[in-house]
């Protein structure tokens, strides 16, 4: 029984070594008649992968500003160097901020530097509408295609969206936008906002000029001149000239019962007293649209103008230091002054206190062209020794220093015997007083006592006139004004000032006891 297992396996054997060649054999026929059919198909599969991978690779380095890897080294864009002047209005030309022209460059955007000469610097350019969403990528870039589809177009039966000429040609590397303007606004779009958009038609040697956008922004419908608000307004605009503040509104009729019609009026009470300005709005001004409205006021354009007031007592040594709305800029402390960053809270409270008053005594204030000249001032006056209009005691009289013009002043020396000039008295080198015996207290009109002094004929023969106008040589009281006002503007260093006013107090002083004293003698006669 073994011997036929045995005989049976040693002829399996041979069976199967014959089976495996044969299929060894069977697939080298089959690889043969396969081959050529089948290495063409894998490689052209292969190949249209490869090609495919290499566009997307190709494109995704154009999106992010790369080098052509066909074209120029160069990378060039078109730019606005400019930001546009806002709001705009349709019917309105469209201008950069200071009512200048929009400008656009082309650049080298890996240089920044604008491409003043080749082809490309003296390119054709369109200027067009885009949506205010248009964005581009995280990097901000966009390929051609993206920026066509966002350029906006003029709704159904509407003007061109863009008005007037909407193209130029660049002189240098750089080119103006001529006048143009919308004609339509902007609150039918998905964004309800519009951006300007730059793109080269002309002039770019067949390669991409990347294309400029600006900022996004609003265009409203004009609603004429007489209805806009002002950017930046002025002081003189009136008060509606403000964001959110309608003409003939609601918050513009409760400003104008407060008697704040202008913007200098707004400024002024928003500096000195801002919740009776909130007050005065109103619940009905939301916090956001009293914030804009104060940022609006605040753009304002101020002069450089300073002022200065110091309060009775103070003896001309302290003061309050503020501009034309009464926003305080510091503090004249002892003929120190400090600006408003170096005051405490207190201090600040004091100050703004004391604008209060000065703009109820406006004529007590004293103004300077800017803080330059009002600090210079101060160190003048420290370093002459004396208070900054500072009264003065001089002659026995103690009188304030003001202004030539000073109604106190004129109408002082017009009382004392209609004096209508100072000429014909010669005073040229006469540097001190007329003394008389006796005493002068608070007046220009002599007290009896010094009388007696001129009743002898030595002084007598000075009076032998009356006091008249003609006697004088003086034609009207216009006259005398003139040549106080001159005289008084001829103001050098205190001791100079001193010796003037000496002259003509001793003059008035003179005249006036002249009247007094021929009454006297007069009297003494009958």
């Amino acid at each position: 029984m073994k011997e036929i297992q045995g005989e049976e396996a040693s002829q399996t054997q041979p069976n199967s070594d014959n089976g495996v060649v044969q299929e060894v054999m069977k697939l080298q026929s089959v690889q043969h008649l396969l081959e050529p059919v089948l290495e063409p198909l894998i490689r052209r599969v292969v190949k249209e992968e490869v090609e495919v991978a290499l566009r997307k690779h190709l494109n995704n380095m154009k999106r992010n500003g790369g080098k052509d890897v066909n074209s120029t080294s160069r990378s060039l864009q078109l730019q606005f160097l400019n930001n546009l002047s806002l709001p705009v209005f349709t019917g309105t030309r469209i201008e950069a901020e200071e009512c200048s022209a929009i400008k656009v460059a082309i650049v080298d955007s890996l240089t920044g530097q604008i491409v003043s000469s080749g082809l490309e610097s003296s390119a054709k350019v369109e200027v067009v509408v885009l949506e205010g969403d248009f964005d581009g990528d995280e990097r901000d870039n966009w390929t051609l295609e993206e920026f066509k589809n966002n350029i906006v177009r003029e709704r159904e039966g509407k003007k061109p969206l863009l008005a007037r000429d909407a193209f130029l040609t660049l002189t240098g590397g750089i080119g103006l936008v001529g006048e143009i303007s919308f004609s339509d606004n902007s609150s039918w779009t998905r964004s309800r906002r519009f951006r300007l958009g730059a793109r080269v038609v002309d002039g770019s040697d067949g390669t991409r000029v990347r294309e400029a956008k600006t900022e996004s922004f609003i265009v409203r419908d004009d609603r004429g001149e007489l209805y806009k608000k002002h950017h930046p307004p002025s002081l003189s605009d009136e008060v509606w000239r403000l964001e959110k503040i309608g003409k003939d509104g609601a918050f513009h009729k409760r400003l104008s019962r407060e008697n704040i019609n202008c913007v200098k009026d707004f400024l002024t009470m928003l500096f000195i007293d801002p919740p009776r300005l909130r007050h005065i709005l109103g619940t009905g001004m939301s916090a956001k649209m009293w914030e804009v409205t104060v940022e609006h006021a605040r753009t304002c354009v101020l002069d450089k103008r300073m002022h200065l007031y110091c309060p009775p007592g103070s003896q001309q040594k302290s003061g309050v230091v503020f501009n034309i709305v009464g926003q305080v800029m510091g503090l004249l402390s002892e003929c120190q002054y400090n600006t408003i960053d170096k005051l405490s809270e207190t201090e600040k409270i004091e100050a703004q206190n004391l604008v209060i008053s000065a703009l109820q005594q406006w004529e007590e204030v004293v103004s300077f062209d800017d803080e330059a000249s009002l600090t210079s001032s101060v160190k003048r006056e420290i370093s002459n020794g004396t208070k900054y209009l500072a009264s003065q005691k001089i002659g026995g009289f103690d009188y304030a220093q003001p202004s030539a013009s000073s109604p106190d002043i004129i109408s002082t020396i017009y009382s004392v015997g209609g004096l209508s000039g100072l000429d014909d008295y010669a005073l040229h080198g006469y540097d001190q007083a007329l003394s008389y015996p006796g005493q002068v207290t608070n007046s220009l009109i002599c007290d009896t006592d010094i009388t007696q002094t001129f009743c002898d004929e030595d002084h007598l023969r000075y009076f032998d006139s009356d006091l008249q106008p003609q006697s004088l040589g003086l034609e009207s009281q216009a006259d005398l004004q003139t040549a106080v006002e001159g005289f008084l503007l001829q103001r050098t260093v205190a001791v100079q000032a001193q010796r003037r006013w000496t002259k003509v107090f001793s003059v008035l002083k003179w005249f006036s006891i002249k009247r007094r004293v021929k009454e006297k003698f007069r009297g003494l006669q009958i």
